[in-house]
């Protein structure tokens, strides 16, 4: 068998050679044969530029129709040059423009005008994590947007690029805070827990934990200021994929029940070495403030309620109408406190290129953001990303390698001075004496800049990297491996010096205070796939298996320290007096699972995508910890029935998607199942104790929550006109809660699984249009439109538990009982509320029965892009109506030394006024309480519907004949520049109340390529 082995070889060897000797005589032989058809056969040069139009376009695909390795790349001047035969056709292609077919017929220069391609949304293709699928073919619920719409927006963090931009997603910001986190909800609130609603965040494939990485010891009273989000740079980000419904989330199983956020950043691309760099500065400012009380109108007020409490001499602490503060001073703090300009800088540079099978993309981030108060306050980061791609020449082997790594720096003040802004009275004295000094008016006046003293310093560095390897084994599979490493370092410290009080109180640094919170996460993840695709006759088989190993380890200290010898010693933990550990956690999460799915096209017309997943996860206990997930969705694409495209021709696409499936939910932190044990800090014979901090609960498991969507996707006209309806009910059940326990038991509550369900439905429609298309101009709109209802379907026992004032039967969960105002008392002009029981008391218990709710009716975006010639303007307006707490929201008693709105006027004064604010008192006990009720009452609550100028970006490409070989871009931005609302606080969108609302920010930006 050797032997006629070794002569088979040695004769295909002779062939080779003799083949070989042929080909390198072809042109003779061509010439010999073919004498009359040269120009047609003979292989020549041909060259050409590729533009939009307008300018050139570097790195576009060009390729020989049925010819496979026959490909070029246009250079920088969208040149290109490539060896063909004359009745060649050239395949050019570029992402974002339609692919072109160009016959040769003998050419030796062939120039190419590309067109947008921005109607044929069926071909672009999504990303849903584990793999991608046509848009056209995608049986699941997914909403994206593009590096496209992300760089028009003068933002840091990712998720303000989501805001109004996509159906079904929800996000407000938390606080205008350099570096402020936001909250997102995806399809409502799932779980009875506000921890227990965050979406899985996942970074080029890796999981990113979204848990909040501060401490309330070290962060001040500032809200969302620790969002480890605020370590992904916007301007890496290449796409972000929300998924929705149980088909495209059921894949990530427990992971996936709030919906998932996939975060594509940047790769390298096919073509010469490109530079870019883009420098933006701007300037932001509180947008509006509110209409308060000046000094005449304040003194009256407080000259009025000492009267009505029949005081004729005013106390001597009551300096602001007893002469002590000037009574013809007026200041308007909101301007002194909050009225300063924000700076923000931003430089993105990036070097890409790269061969066919080579790519690579090297990019640089720095940006800085001060403050709009008084003082010397900045947040800053710092950030590098690196991509590289790489296949082998017969395109068996890829690898995918990414890195990011961020540091940031915030020195920021320890206090926020929104709610002395609105709370100081207008006539206080000033903020500085003649000599500069802060101004204590002869310690009469808190001077509120003392307060900036207090400092939070932080430093937090973050590392995210990934790499996938994929090698194809033939017969259709592909065989996939992901590894991911995240590792995530802060220092957060919190000084209190004892300059921040009164000289006159003498105090020194023996009262001076450190708050220190150090944390480090780190995790990684393995996941090994296998994928086969294979087709019979009309059905298309696409089908995944894989699984996930997981592990992420945390460990945090918290710590107090007093009492320093110096001030300048303040940062040194072992220079004070006393020091307290307030925390110390260590903490280890395991994840495992495995998931397959199936995808069945038959014909381009049926589809049917089957899910599933096993998951297994450490903060359950034994028997508990493992579940299984899985989902099935179906699409009928009636637009490829011959009938449909007979007889409707206006009709270009036409889908029917349905989906069902459960997803899980473990988001309940690290072993709660288990009876927990902590210092109870009390010492024995110089030893510290331990006390019982949980009790053991071995039934513990997961939450489940079941998805259902119905949806039409329709096209018209060529997808000029594409919608997109869909209807969806999650239902959630076995709600991860604490059930409370008598106090006789030692513990105020065990960990378990209430018997609870929570539904969220809702209609989702978009709505994209091209009202325009030309060479020279376009016009593009979306239009994305959600209403969604929350309800609580089931609590057994509701009514016996100490949730009975939380929550109503039927009700949404995110609702607050409150007080019902029914006006003023005619005679006296005090509050009066609805006595529901009838008993002749108002209480809490009894007569908070009136239910305001408080998540949003409906709410979307309108986004519109025109461009005429080099010039594009892009803008979009959010929209939301809701309800939320208005201006009389912890709003003091009128008539106390603390400013009110200026609506506080309109009060009673004698029989028959009908207010609406009730008479004014400094003293007055029935006053003061109807007071408080008034403010926790349904008229603390208000319209806080709007309609807000999200985003603005006009963009003017400079004409290459001006700038030679240089691309220059310039651009303007403006973001929060215009909000119409009936609501009379800071901002509607803001729930918290006395922090810094969104700031209106505008910036302009050139961007240089080369």
């Amino acid at each position: 068998m050797k032997k006629i082995s070794f002569y088979k070889g040695r004769l295909a060897f002779w062939y080779l050679i003799i083949i070989g000797f042929s080909l390198s005589y072809t042109p003779a032989l061509a010439n010999y044969s073919l004498k009359n058809n040269l120009a047609v056969t003979q292989q020549h040069q041909v060259q050409g530029t590729i533009t939009d139009g307008t300018n050139p376009l570097p790195g576009v695909t060009i390729a020989i129709k049925g010819k496979r390795n026959t490909t070029t790349i246009s250079d920088f001047n969208g040149q290109y040059t490539l060896a063909v035969a004359g009745t060649d056709t050239l395949t050019v292609s570029f992402m974002g423009f339609k692919t072109a077919l160009v016959l040769i017929n003998g050419r030796k220069l062939v120039n190419i005008q590309l067109h947008e391609d921005i109607t044929s949304l069926q071909e672009v293709r999504v990303n849903t994590g584990y793999y991608s699928v046509k848009e056209s073919e995608r049986t699941g619920s997914i909403a994206k947007i593009t590096a496209a719409a992300i760089e028009k927006q003068p933002v840091t963090n990712v998720l303000a690029t989501m805001q109004g931009r996509m159906a079904g997603v929800n996000i407000s910001q938390a606080t205008g805070m350099p570096g402020g986190g936001f909250s997102i909800e995806i399809r409502g609130q799932n779980s009875l827990r506000l921890d227990g609603n965050n979406p899985l965040y996942v970074i080029d494939g890796v999981p990113y934990s979204s848990q909040d990485i501060g401490s309330t010891y070290t962060s001040g009273n500032l809200p969302g200021q620790n969002s480890p989000l605020n370590s992904i740079n916007p301007n890496d980000i290449a796409s972000i994929e929300v998924l929705k419904d149980a088909d495209a989330t059921a894949i990530y199983g427990s992971r996936g029940a709030n919906g998932v956020v996939l975060i594509t950043t940047k790769k390298g691309k096919v073509g010469t070495t490109t530079f870019t760099t883009n420098y933006s500065n701007g300037l932001g400012q509180v947008a509006h403030f509110m209409h308060l009380m000046d000094t005449p109108q304040y003194l009256s007020m407080r000259r009025e309620a000492f009267a009505n409490d029949g005081v004729t001499r005013y106390p001597s602490s009551a300096y602001d109408v007893n002469g002590t503060w000037d009574q013809n001073r007026t200041t308007n703090w909101q301007k002194q406190l909050l009225g300063g300009t924000a700076n923000y800088t931003n430089l993105q540079s990036s070097l890409s290129g790269g061969s066919q099978h080579t790519q690579y993309l090297l990019s640089g981030n720095y940006s800085k953001e001060t403050t709009v108060f008084p003082g010397d306050f900045e947040y800053s980061k710092g950030s590098g990303h690196f991509n590289l791609n790489h296949e082998s020449d017969n395109e068996i082997f890829k690898v995918n390698f990414t890195a990011g790594y961020t540091v940031q720096r915030n020195n920021l003040p320890s206090i926020d001075f929104t709610r002395d802004a609105i709370t100081l009275v207008p006539n206080a004295p000033s903020l500085y004496d003649a000599m500069g000094n802060l101004n204590w008016e002869n310690n009469t006046f808190n001077n509120p800049l003392a307060k900036l003293e207090g400092k939070i310093k932080g430093q937090t560095q973050d590392l995210i990297t990934n790499i996938l390897l994929s090698y194809d084994l033939g017969a259709g599979f592909i065989a996939k491996t992901s590894f991911g490493y995240t590792d995530l370092q802060q220092n957060q410290k919190t000084v209190l010096p004892s300059t921040s009080y009164n000289p006159a109180y003498g105090l020194g640094s023996e009262v001076s205070a450190l708050f220190s919170n150090t944390i480090h996460r780190k995790s990684w993840i393995a996941e090994p796939q296998l994928n086969w695709n294979h087709a019979v006759g009309k059905l298309k088989m696409e089908t995944l298996a894989g699984a996930t190993f997981q592990q992420q380890n945390s460990d945090q200290l918290v710590s107090a320290a007093e009492g320093f010898a110096n001030n300048s010693l303040i940062e040194n933990p072992a220079s004070a007096a006393h020091y307290l550990i307030l925390n110390s956690d260590e903490t280890v999460y395991k994840y495992q699972a495995f998931f397959g799915r199936i995808n069945l096209n038959w014909h381009g017309k049926y589809l049917l995508n089957g899910t599933g997943r096993r998951d297994g996860s450490s903060r359950f206990g034994p028997g508990r910890q493992f579940a299984t997930f899985g989902a099935l969705g179906a699409a009928w694409l009636f637009s490829n029935e011959t009938f449909v495209k007979d007889k409707l021709r206006f009709l270009s696409f036409g889908k029917i998607r349905a989906s069902y499936g459960t997803t899980g939910n473990d988001q309940i932190g690290d072993y709660q199942y288990l009876d927990t044990y902590g210092t109870s800090g009390n010492t024995y014979q110089g030893i510290s104790g331990l006390q019982p901090s949980r009790l053991f609960n071995p039934d513990f498991g997961w939450e489940t929550n079941k998805k259902l969507e119905l949806a039409l996707e329709t096209g018209f006209w060529n997808d000029r006109i594409f919608t997109t309806v869909a209807w969806y009910r999650n239902r959630s059940s076995s709600q991860l809660v604490g059930i409370p326990l008598p106090g006789t038991t030692g513990f105020s509550e065990l960990q378990a699984n209430l018997d609870a369900e929570v539904q969220n439905s809702g209609i989702e429609i978009s709505i994209r249009t091209v009202n325009f298309q030309s060479k020279k101009f376009s016009w593009i709109s979306n239009f994305n439109l959600t209403h969604i209802k929350n309800e609580l379907l089931s609590f057994p026992g509701l009514e016996g538990s100490t949730y009975k004032n939380q929550y109503v039967i039927g009700q949404p969960i995110n609702i607050v009982k409150m007080y019902h105002y029914t006006g003023l008392h005619p005679t006296s002009g005090i509050y009066q509320f609805e006595d529901f029981n009838g008993d002749g008391n108002l209480s809490a218990a009894d007569d908070k029965k009136s239910i305001q709710n408080l998540s949003p009716n409906y709410y979307g975006g309108f986004q519109n892009q025109l461009r005429y010639g080099n010039v594009q303007l892009d803008f979009l307006f959010q929209f939301v109506k809701q309800l939320n707490f208005n201006e009389n929201y912890r709003m003091g008693m009128p008539g106390t030394m603390i400013n009110q709105p200026e609506a506080v006027t309109a009060h009673w004064q004698s029989a028959g006024d009908s207010g609406p604010y009730q008479s004014y008192s400094n003293s007055n006990a029935q006053k003061r309480a109807a007071n408080i009720r008034y403010t926790q009452s349904d008229a603390a609550i208000g319209d806080a519907s709007y309609i807000r100028l999200k985003n603005v970006s006009i963009s003017f490409d400079l004409p290459q004949k001006w700038t030679k070989k240089l691309l220059c871009k310039l651009s303007l931005q403006g973001q929060n520049l215009l909000t119409i609302s009936p609501y009379k606080g800071l901002d509607p969108e803001f729930i918290s109340s006395g922090y810094l609302p969104p700031l209106r920010v505008i910036s302009s930006s050139l961007q240089v390529t080369f």
